[in-house]
């Protein structure tokens, strides 16, 4: 994993909400310019062709590559299961990478991602007084409705999968290409170009454009982050940091973060993911199996900690 230093300050901003990644829809006709929408696109090695419309499908999206799965791909993985159900691969992909805006799930145990779904379920149905096993998400998952079977299918297949590198190098920086909020809630450089300050953010942004917007299932990210944030969260990671800020992740995550039984992986993830997770650990968002560990876990942090973790791990390989 290549990491790439350009400067050596380190500007802090409050507030994680940049990490939630909402759709600038006055900027949706750009991608309509760059794109016909009513042109067959393909990928390079692929033989299927769909256009831009097919492609956003979230109830069939491209299958690039159909020969080259382990084991055939479960129907609520492909094409979801009626409205309430979209396609898991339409957000996760078919390498079970997921994108920023969604979580990875290859090599996950089948009893992590089970258990999950059961607390999306959950804080779908809690009372208003609340329940013990809660995990809110601001797009999708709560309302989902698949049945015990297809939730225990998708997550073996899932869990079957080999881990890519998605990842492709961290730049520490801090100054970042202006971007913007387009399709499928991923980063894009924004149209009129010009940079902007990174301040306490993480950029990711697709390595190709054309192969992100076309959901190819390899085409990965170049993660952007404040200058020293990665040895911060080195630090944080392998120590605990001074004072016993929180805990060694190895402790719990296993050696080399691979994950440990039903603990899941931390190496190589998405750094969006990670702030998400441990901002929502911290605000309760996320409070459903065994979240009580991850949340005394991340009481102390700041804003400019979780970012350096984050962005450290998106360091590791997978």
């Amino acid at each position: 994993m290549a990491i790439i230093t350009l400067t050596a300050t380190f500007t802090a901003q409050a507030d994680l909400e940049w990490a939630y990644q909402v759709l600038d829809e006055s900027l949706l006709p750009q991608r309509d310019l760059d794109i016909d929408l009513e042109a067959l696109r393909t990928v390079p090695g692929s033989s299927l062709q769909r256009t831009q419309e097919q492609i956003d499908d979230h109830w069939n999206p491209p299958d690039w590559f159909p020969n080259d799965h382990y084991a055939p791909v479960p129907e609520v993985v492909a094409r979801g299961a009626g409205q309430n159900v979209r396609a898991c691969a339409a957000c996760h992909g078919y390498t079970g990478a997921g994108h920023p805006e969604s979580s990875h799930l290859a090599g996950l145990s089948v009893g992590y991602i089970v258990r999950q779904m059961a607390d999306f379920r959950s804080a779908a149905n809690r009372s208003p007084s609340g329940s013990s096993a809660v995990r809110v998400d601001r797009n999708w998952m709560n309302r989902f409705e698949p049945t015990e079977a297809q939730i225990r299918e998708a997550a073996e297949w899932f869990a079957g999968l080999e881990v890519i590198d998605w990842i492709d190098e961290v730049i520490e920086t801090d100054t970042v290409p202006r971007t913007y909020i387009g399709d499928g809630r991923m980063r894009h450089i924004h149209p009129d170009g010009g940079t902007e300050p990174i301040q306490n953010r993480i950029i990711e942004v697709p390595q190709d454009w054309e192969l992100a917007t076309a959901r190819h299932p390899d085409s990965g990210f170049t993660v952007y982050a404040p200058v020293g944030s990665v040895a911060r969260g080195e630090e944080l990671v392998t120590t605990g940091g001074a004072s016993g800020l929180t805990v060694q992740c190895s402790i719990c995550h296993g050696e080399g973060l691979k994950g440990l039984g039903d603990v899941p992986r931390l190496n190589g993830i998405s750094p969006l993911y990670a702030v998400r997770q441990m901002n929502d650990f911290r605000t309760g968002d996320r409070d459903g199996t065994l979240a009580s560990l991850m949340t005394l876990t991340v009481a102390s942090l700041t804003d400019e900690d979780i970012v350096a973790i984050a962005a450290y791990l998106a360091t590791l390989d997978p």
